[in-house]
C-alpha cells in the first residue's frame, strides 16, 4: 500500500484503549448531576416559585416574569457552583442538528466593573439571526430577526462551562423555524384528542403522554483513517470503495464481544450521558462490522427528542477522545447494513395506563383495540406523509437494504392481534373480547426455566410494527431528528382520534349504547385500514406490486416524496390540529428540497475532486508501469515470446484505459448536468433534476472506480480500503 496509507493504517491498528475515569459512586448517585431537574429546582428556588414552575411544566400555566427572574437566579447559582460561566439558548433549527450562542453571566455594575447576572428576560427569550438558518423563504437576508423562547417542560443542563436552555425557535412573524415548536403542538394535540377518547373508558383521565424510546445505531471509524478519506470527511459516507472479502456475511459481529477500544468509548459515553440525565440502558454490536447501537429507557417524547439530539453531539465529542469518529450517516458503507434510529412510540395516561397494551378485562381490551385501530387508521390515511417525514437524501440509501424496512409504509400486527381484528370485523354482535398475554414455553432441558413467549413474533421488514405494547417506527434514519417523524405521527393520530370521537358521539346522540357505538365505528375502521396491514416479506417484488394495488404510496424519488407535506389532506390535518400552517409547511418543503440538492451537489463535487486528484492519476501511474514493463519484455525476448508474456499486462492496460475513460467522460457529464440543474430557480424542480440526472451518475462512476481498486497495485492506492475501515483492532 502507499506509504501514507500504510502509516495511517498502522497507527490505527496500534491505538490502545483510552483510560476511562469511572466514578466511584453508583450510576444513581451521579445521574442528572448536570441537569436542573425538580430536585435541584426544589433546592434552589423559593417554595412558591417552585410550585408555580411545576404547574407551568405539567399543565402549561403561564409563568410570570417576576417568577422567571427568581428561576433564572436559582439556575445561575446552581450552574456557577458546577463551574458554569456562560449560558445559551439550545435549539433545533431545520439543519438536523442543534444551535447555540454562548453569553457570559456578566453585566456592567455601573462603577467600571462587572457583576454576575442572569435575569428572567435572558432566560425566557433571545434573538438569533433567523435569516442565517434554513427558513424556506420566511425570512429574507435583510430580515434577520427571530426569537428563541424557553421550553420549561425540558430541563436545562450544563455542558462543559455552559448552561444550556432548551428553546423553541420562531420567526419575527410567528412561524416556527425549528422542530421543537411543532412537536410541542403535536404532543398537545394528541394529548387533548386522546384524553377525550379515554373518557369513554375512564373519566378520571386528565392527561395522555406520548412516549418515545429511540434506538440509535452508529458506526465507529479510526480517526486517522477517517481523515484519509475525503469523502467520509465531507459527506459522511464513502462515495467509492470495493466491498471487503469479509464483511457481515458470517453474521459474527451482531451481539458479539465488544472490542476493548469500543467498550472504553461506550463506558465514557454512558457516564457522561447519565450525568446529563439521559437514561442510557442498552449497548451492543450491530450487524455490520464497526456498527453499534445505544438505547435508553423510554421517556416523554419531547424530552426523548432533546436527549437524542444531545447524545448525538456527545457521541461525536467522546469518540474523538478515544481516537474514533462517529458516523451517523444512514449508509456510510456500501454492501453492509446501514444505520437507523427505530422510534418506539406509545401513549400513556396520568392514571398509569399504557393505551397500547392489552388489558385484563374485556373493557380494557376494548380501550386497547380503540387506540390500536385509530393508530392504524392514521397511518393508513397518511402513509405517504409518514414516509416523507423520515425521508432524506441519506436515508434513501438505507431503506429497503438488508435489515432496513422498504420505502412503503405498512404495519405488522402479528397473528394474534390480526385474528382479533378479523373477529371484530366479521362479528355481527357487540361482544367484548379477551386477548391472551404472554404464555409459557417449556424446553426439554432440566436446567432451563420456563420461558415467557410474547403473543406475537416480530417482522424486521415492517416500517411500522406493533411489538406488544407499542409501535416501532423503524424507517427513521440514524442522523435524523426524531421530531420529524414524531410530529407527523402524533398529529395524524390526534386528527384521527378527533374524527373517531365525532363519529362515536353522533351514534350515541342517535340513541346507540356507548359500547355498541364504539364497536360499530371500530368495525368500520378495521375494514377501511386493512390495506395498511401486512405481515409478510416487505422486501419481495410481490409486495411492491401488492402495495401499489392497495393504493399505498410507492414513490421512490425523494424530492417527489416531499410533496406529501403539501397535499390537501396533509395541510388540512396540520392546520385543523394547530400544529403547522400552510405557510410553515411550504417553507419546510423549500428547506427539504434545497437540502437534498446541496447534499447531492456536495457529493458530486467531492467525487469529481477524488477522481481527478486520486483515482485517475493513481490508475494512470500504474498503467504506465505496466506499459513500461511491456516495452522491456519486448526488448528482452523474441516478439512471439514477448507478446505471450505481456498479454496479461496488455489486458490490464486496456481495462484501466476503459475504466478511466468512462470515469473522466462521466465526471465531465456530471459537471455539465450540475450546471444545467443549477440554473433552475424552482427548488423542487432543481431537486428533482439532481435526483434524476446527477445522483445516478454517482453510482455509475463508483462502479468503475471500485473496479480500478481491484486492479491497481495495492501499494499505490492512496485511499484506505474497506478492509481497513471496517475492522477495529
Amino acid at each position: 500500500m502507499s506509504t501514507l496509507r500504510f502509516r495511517v493504517v498502522e497507527k490505527a491498528f496500534q491505538t490502545k484503549p483510552h483510560e476511562v475515569a469511572v466514578p466511584s459512586e453508583r450510576p444513581g448517585d451521579y445521574f442528572a448531576k448536570y441537569v436542573f431537574n425538580r430536585e435541584k429546582m426544589f433546592k434552589y428556588l423559593p417554595s412558591d416559585v417552585y410550585a408555580r414552575l411545576v404547574d407551568t411544566m405539567d399543565n402549561g400555566a403561564v409563568l410570570e416574569r417576576n417568577d422567571a427572574d427568581k428561576v433564572a437566579e436559582g439556575m445561575m447559582r446552581w450552574a456557577m457552583e458546577l463551574g458554569a460561566t456562560h449560558y445559551t439558548h439550545w435549539f433545533q433549527p431545520l439543519t438536523e442538528g442543534t444551535a447555540e450562542k454562548h453569553d457570559a453571566f456578566v453585566e456592567h455594575d455601573g462603577k467600571g466593573g462587572m457583576i454576575e447576572e442572569f435575569s428572567g428576560k435572558l432566560l425566557v427569550q433571545q434573538e438569533p439571526d433567523a435569516s442565517s438558518f434554513p427558513n424556506g423563504g420566511i425570512r429574507n437576508t435583510f430580515e434577520a430577526r427571530g426569537y428563541s423562547a424557553w421550553d420549561p417542560s425540558s430541563p436545562v443542563f450544563i455542558v462543559d462551562d455552559t448552561l444550556c436552555i432548551p428553546t423553541v425557535f420562531i420567526a419575527y412573524t410567528g412561524e416556527s423555524l425549528d422542530y421543537k415548536a411543532p412537536l410541542l403542538k403535536a404532543l398537545s394535540a394528541v394529548n387533548k384528542a386522546a384524553v377525550d377518547v379515554c373518557h369513554y373508558f375512564d373519566p378520571k383521565v386528565q392527561k395522555v403522554v406520548a412516549y418515545l424510546g429511540w434506538e440509535q445505531e452508529y458506526f465507529l471509524v479510526d480517526e486517522g483513517l477517517y481523515a484519509a478519506r475525503p469523502d467520509l470527511l465531507l459527506t459522511g459516507r464513502t462515495l467509492m470503495g470495493h466491498e471487503a472479502s469479509k464483511n457481515q456475511q458470517l453474521e459474527d459481529h451482531y451481539f458479539g464481544a465488544i472490542p476493548s477500544r469500543v467498550a472504553a468509548f461506550m463506558k465514557d459515553l454512558e457516564i457522561q450521558a447519565l450525568e446529563l440525565g439521559i437514561p442510557v440502558k442498552t449497548r451492543h454490536n450491530e450487524v455490520a462490522p464497526n456498527q453499534f447501537e445505544l438505547a435508553p429507557i423510554f421517556e416523554e417524547c419531547n424530552l426523548a427528542v432533546d436527549h437524542n439530539m444531545l447524545i448525538m453531539a456527545l457521541m461525536r465529542k467522546v469518540a474523538r477522545t478515544h481516537g474514533f469518529r462517529v458516523l451517523l450517516h444512514e449508509k456510510p458503507f456500501k454492501g453492509v447494513n446501514g444505520s437507523g434510529k427505530h422510534n418506539n412510540w406509545s401513549l400513556g395516561t396520568d392514571t398509569g395506563v399504557l393505551l397500547m397494551s392489552p388489558g385484563k378485562t374485556p373493557e380494557e381490551n376494548l380501550r386497547f383495540i380503540t387506540f390500536i385501530v385509530n393508530t392504524l387508521m392514521a397511518v393508513y390515511r397518511h402513509n405517504g406523509l409518514l414516509k416523507a417525514s423520515i425521508m432524506s437524501a441519506t436515508n434513501a440509501h438505507r431503506l429497503g437494504a438488508n435489515e432496513a424496512p422498504p420505502a412503503i409504509i405498512s404495519s405488522f400486527l402479528g397473528s394474534q392481534l390480526t385474528k382479533v381484528l378479523e373477529h371484530m370485523e366479521d362479528s355481527s354482535t357487540d361482544e367484548l373480547i379477551t386477548i391472551d398475554g404472554k404464555h409459557g414455553m417449556k424446553l426439554d432441558i432440566p436446567q432451563i426455566p420456563e420461558l415467557m413467549i410474547d403473543n406475537t413474533d416480530r417482522n424486521r421488514t415492517s416500517p411500522f410494527a406493533f411489538t406488544g405494547n407499542r409501535f416501532e417506527f423503524r424507517a427513521v434514519g440514524s442522523e435524523a431528528n426524531c421530531a420529524s417523524g414524531m410530529i407527523a405521527l402524533n398529529t395524524a393520530v390526534a386528527e384521527q382520534l378527533v374524527e373517531f370521537k365525532h363519529e362515536v358521539d353522533a351514534l350515541i346522540e342517535q340513541g346507540e349504547p356507548k359500547v355498541s357505538a364504539l364497536i360499530q365505528v371500530i368495525r368500520k375502521y378495521i375494514k377501511q385500514c386493512k390495506n395498511i396491514c401486512f405481515d409478510g416479506n416487505g422486501y419481495s417484488e410481490e409486495w411492491k406490486a401488492e402495495a401499489a394495488r392497495r393504493g399505498l404510496d410507492c414513490e421512490t424519488s425523494v424530492p417527489v416524496i416531499f410533496d406529501q407535506y403539501l397535499t390537501p389532506e396533509s395541510i388540512r390535518m396540520f392546520e385543523s390540529t394547530g400544529v403547522m400552517t400552510r405557510a410553515e409547511l411550504k417553507a419546510r418543503n423549500e428547506v427539504k428540497w434545497e437540502t437534498y440538492t446541496k447534499k447531492i451537489q456536495i457529493e458530486a463535487r467531492v467525487l469529481g475532486d477524488l477522481v481527478m486528484n486520486h483515482i485517475v492519476p493513481t490508475a494512470i501511474e500504474y498503467q504506465s508501469k505496466l506499459i513500461d514493463n511491456v516495452y522491456k519484455l519486448k526488448g528482452l525476448f523474441p516478439e512471439d515470446k514477448a507478446n505471450q508474456l505481456s498479454a496479461e499486462n496488455m489486458a490490464i492496460i486496456c481495462q484501466i484505459a476503459e475504466h478511466t475513460s468512462f470515469i473522466k467522460e462521466h465526471v465531465d457529464s456530471m459537471i455539465e448536468a450540475r450546471k444545467v440543474a443549477n440554473k433552475i430557480t424552482n427548488e423542487r424542480e432543481k431537486a428533482v433534476a439532481y435526483h434524476d440526472t446527477i445522483a445516478p451518475m454517482l453510482e455509475q462512476i463508483r462502479y468503475h472506480i471500485d473496479k480500478l481498486e481491484l486492479i491497481v497495485d495495492d501499494q499505490m492506492w492512496t485511499l484506505p480500503k474497506y478492509r481497513e475501515l471496517l475492522f477495529i483492532r
